[in-house]
């Protein structure tokens, strides 16, 4: 590529990041590691504990949602379009009223610091200096306030909560995420919310048999819970049962006391979603709410009729109900029952640019990332997200150029085709 020739863009020209690649040779060095989906799921591997390797990487049951989740992509093959001019793209999208740099978002993953010792500050960090919006989860393992710092002041964050079957702690999570800057740059942003009944989420952890096998739940160590320990109303509750912070001897008891109020087994009914969207709107001025976990149409239409503002497409990437459909097959009717009446955000099984093309192609806003910047945090921290992150962002960059589009709105189904029998398998095909 030469970049004397490329157009003036109003964002990163993210296809320059592969000459940057290619030009390490000039100096004796290479990448300091490979991102395609296979490779980096090995060298992640080899890079975490025993027990971090686990929790990242084990699905519900046998795994046949997270195959599932691959398989989908794998149907859907994308037409390219040639003598299409493309040599000036443009990969931003507008969300709620705010630029983003490329839709592509951070998704929310509990307990960084099983994966690096800096945790979600790493992830936090690296989307604030790309213009992509970071998720913090709830199970999250630094401090609200914390993150919200390491992303920057025009950072784009938004918080997921799961709800604490204690309405007290609900509200100051709430109120603690608002007040740290969990915004659309200088407008207050979205919260997302995990689903309720009907929905694949997290109120109750599913059956994943080597982390079970292992007894490997890192908060029942007394691991990953910052958030509740800076949190004022979880500090009294802890009090109130005899738990000091300071004494080691009681930290799994606090970790198992936190975690068990964020996945406690209680199901939420849709009678929950109104009055929390109410809460929502109240405290942060009609900011807009999103339900994570839909996939079927009636239930992204009923988030909607409960005041919901959109929904996210997700099956918690295969973790929460195996057996279950890929989320891409369900994407593209949740996206024709929700029409312009709501925003339609997308997750799990999101591996390579094609991936984020073909899901942009069925509908969806913006796309969520999970694994794979996990993977990369595991092998080299901030740095290792970076990588993993920028050569995604080349990834989809490049591959647009290739198949003749040069904006994110010309991306639709035409450019798809879907291949109803055939599976993948090796090399090619279902990557963790």
């Amino acid at each position: 590529m030469d970049p004397s020739i490329q157009p003036a863009r109003n964002h990163p020209n993210w296809a320059l990041y592969q000459k940057e690649q290619f030009l390490l040779s000039q100096a004796g060095a290479h990448p300091l590691f490979n991102t395609h989906p296979a490779a980096l799921e090995r060298q992640a591997e080899e890079s975490l504990s025993k027990g971090g390797w686990l929790y990242a990487s084990c699905n519900a049951g046998v795994s046949w949602t997270h195959r599932a989740n691959r398989e989908a992509f794998y149907r859907q093959r994308i037409v390219p379009r040639m003598c299409v001019d493309t040599t000036a793209r443009d990969t931003s999208i507008e969300l709620f009223g705010k630029k983003l740099n490329a839709p592509i978002c951070f998704a929310p993953i509990g307990i960084n610091k099983i994966y690096h010792p800096q945790g979600e500050l790493n992830s936090a960090k690296v989307a604030g200096e790309l213009g992509l919006p970071y998720m913090l989860s709830t199970a999250g393992s630094q401090p609200i306030e914390d993150v919200g710092a390491a992303n920057g002041a025009d950072g784009i964050r938004y918080f997921q909560l799961y709800c604490p079957h204690d309405e007290e702690l609900e509200d100051s999570l709430l109120k603690r995420a608002w007040e740290s800057g969990f915004d659309v740059w200088s407008v207050r942003a979205p919260l997302y919310l995990r689903g309720p009944v009907m929905t694949l989420d997290t109120w109750q952890l599913a059956w994943r048999h080597d982390d079970i096998a292992s007894s490997n739940y890192a908060f029942y160590r007394g691991i990953g819970a910052e958030i509740g320990l800076s949190d004022p109303v979880f500090r009294r509750r802890i009090a109130e049962a005899g738990l000091d912070p300071d004494r080691a001897e009681d930290m799994p008891k606090i970790g198992e006391k936190w975690i068990d109020n964020v996945w406690h087994g209680k199901a939420h009914t849709w009678d929950k979603i109104p009055k929390l969207v109410k809460k929502w709107k109240a405290l942060t001025d009609g900011r807009p709410f999103l339900l994570k976990g839909i996939q079927h149409p009636a239930d992204a239409l009923k988030a909607l009729e409960c005041g919901c503002d959109g929904v996210v497409v997700s099956n918690h990437a295969g973790r929460q109900v195996d057996g279950a459909v890929g989320s891409l097959d369900v994407l593209p009717e949740i996206v024709d029952a929700v029409g312009d009446k709501g925003v339609v955000l997308f997750d799990s099984g999101v591996r390579t640019g094609a991936d984020i093309f073909k899901a942009l192609a069925l509908g969806a806003k913006a796309v969520c990332v999970g694994r794979m910047y996990i993977y990369g945090m595991a092998i080299a921290g901030e740095t290792g997200v970076r990588h993993v992150m920028k050569s995604l962002l080349a990834d989809f960059d490049i591959l647009m150029e290739t198949a003749g589009v040069s904006k994110i709105s010309d991306i639709d189904r035409s450019h798809l085709k879907y291949i109803p029998h055939g599976g993948s398998s090796g090399r090619t095909g279902v990557w963790m």
